[in-house]
């Protein structure tokens, strides 16, 4: 019985606990929601027994919707994260190879009504960048998303050789605002957390914290430039008057120059002046301050941190630095280093929501089968058909060279497209070259040489 388990129990004497039912409808009726805070759930430091849930999620979401770098960045990895679909693997001696469906894909292919495996997609990469973490669990057909500040995992103390060695984890804790909990097993959810907390032992990080900074400062110079035009588009001006002016001569000149001047449908207006005010130029412009390079450096740093090569969203240091003639280059290490990992960790994050099946066609003794992604129809990693046609020359010469060394048609087939060799079945038949000197194939006798009928 775990650390939180024996403090809830000591709240509720008549109460047996344990498991996490009996936890989540103790806590329920003796704290009710925002209660968990009593408990000291937080995170998994020492004397805590739980992992709470990151409560940034709509400061985040207000980023996603208000700035356009984090936006483009966020919509550039969900298109492209959304489009495989995901299918069985066989792993044949432990190397992967052919892929094939059964009809308990459906519930990632149909993941609710109207639903589709891209929705699912796009909103398990779309909690995993607001909050680093995106949890799902099964309701019969249907796949429901649990939203991720209000999901919490439950802790057990692993107990080893009669000391503490970390922390297990027993399931989760769903709560939602004035609702009753709901707890689930550890198999029972799936959790997609790419990148890992390091305060924490199972809950992820989003991307977005470690660029904070750099998004405000987006916002800031975003209306720095909104102010810039407000005030005429020109450099901030400091206006000095005689010292014999009155305060209320001072007011209406002030009033009748923003008046006249102020705004941009005031810009490039000729400023006449009299009375012996004098004008100083105060501030610089864009030019002189270089606004653009400083804007793009941030906008690099948060690209950075999303694994997006600027490039692929057109940001400015991005175009600079590269144009598109060497976009392959970024599409591929954008391709490689980001979406490939991404799409490992999300079929193994839902596999165990599905029934594995027991078998595959052409299965062997040493056969397993994998939940995988299927990633050869999506367009942003096809490659040119130069390149493609390339590719089909040197299997076709593959499959020729395989089959004239006597290897059966479909097996070689097979073998080149699931990239698998062990998958080659040899028919028993050789070419000339290396049968013996005066034989011939199997089953067929020599004829006679002219020595021999002599």
């Amino acid at each position: 019985m775990t650390n939180l388990w024996r403090s809830t129990r000591a709240r509720t004497e008549n109460r047996s606990i344990s498991t996490i039912d009996d936890y989540a409808q103790a806590l329920q009726e003796s704290l009710g929601y925002g209660g968990v805070s009593a408990l000291g759930i937080t995170q998994t430091q020492p004397g805590q027994s739980a992992e709470k849930a990151p409560g940034d999620l709509p400061g985040y979401a207000r980023l996603f919707a208000t700035n356009p770098v984090i936006w483009a960045c966020m919509v550039a990895r969900q298109s492209v994260f959304s489009a495989p679909r995901f299918q069985w693997q066989r792993l044949n001696n432990g190397a992967p190879s052919e892929m094939f469906g059964t009809p308990d894909l459906r519930l990632l292919e149909r993941p609710w009504q109207g639903g589709t495996t891209q929705d699912l997609l796009a909103r398990v990469i779309q909690d995993a960048d607001l909050t680093g973490n995106s949890y799902w669990t099964r309701d019969g057909d249907d796949l429901v998303r649990m939203r991720p500040d209000w999901v919490q995992i439950v802790l057990e103390r692993r107990r080893v050789r009669g000391g503490d060695l970390g922390w297990r984890r027993l399931g989760y804790l769903y709560q939602e605002p004035g609702g009753a909990p709901v707890a689930l097993l550890a198999d029972e959810v799936a959790h997609f957390a790419p990148t890992p907390d390091p305060l924490a032992t199972y809950r992820g990080m989003s991307w977005l914290t470690p660029v904070i900074r750099e998004a405000q400062n987006d916002d800031l110079m975003a209306g720095h430039k909104r102010r810039y035009f407000e005030n005429a588009a020109t450099p901030n001006l400091v206006v000095r008057l005689a010292r014999e002016v009155s305060p209320e001569a001072f007011a209406k000149f002030k009033a009748k120059m923003d008046s006249e001047h102020r705004g941009v449908e005031n810009a490039y207006k000729t400023l006449y002046l009299g009375g012996g005010a004098d004008v100083t130029v105060a501030g610089s412009d864009f030019k002189q301050m270089d606004f653009s390079s400083v804007q793009g450096a941030g906008e690099t740093r948060i690209a950075a941190a999303a694994g997006v090569p600027p490039v692929i969203v057109g940001f400015s240091e991005g175009l600079a630095a590269a144009t598109y003639s060497n976009y392959g280059q970024a599409r591929r290490r954008f391709a490689d280093g980001t979406i490939h990992p991404l799409w490992q960790n999300a079929a193994g994050s839902f596999a165990h929501l599905l029934p594995t099946p027991s078998s595959a066609p052409g299965a062997g003794p040493s056969t397993a089968v994998r939940l995988w992604y299927d990633a050869r129809d999506v367009p942003f990693l096809r490659e040119d058909r130069k390149d493609a046609a390339e590719i089909q020359g040197l299997q076709s010469r593959t499959i020729r060279a395989l089959v004239d060394a006597g290897y059966t048609p479909e097996s070689v087939q097979r073998a080149v497209g699931a990239e698998d060799w062990g998958l080659l079945e040899h028919t028993g038949l050789f070419s000339v070259q290396l049968q013996a000197p005066g034989t011939g194939p199997p089953g067929q006798s020599t004829p006679p040489s002219d020595e021999e009928g002599a």
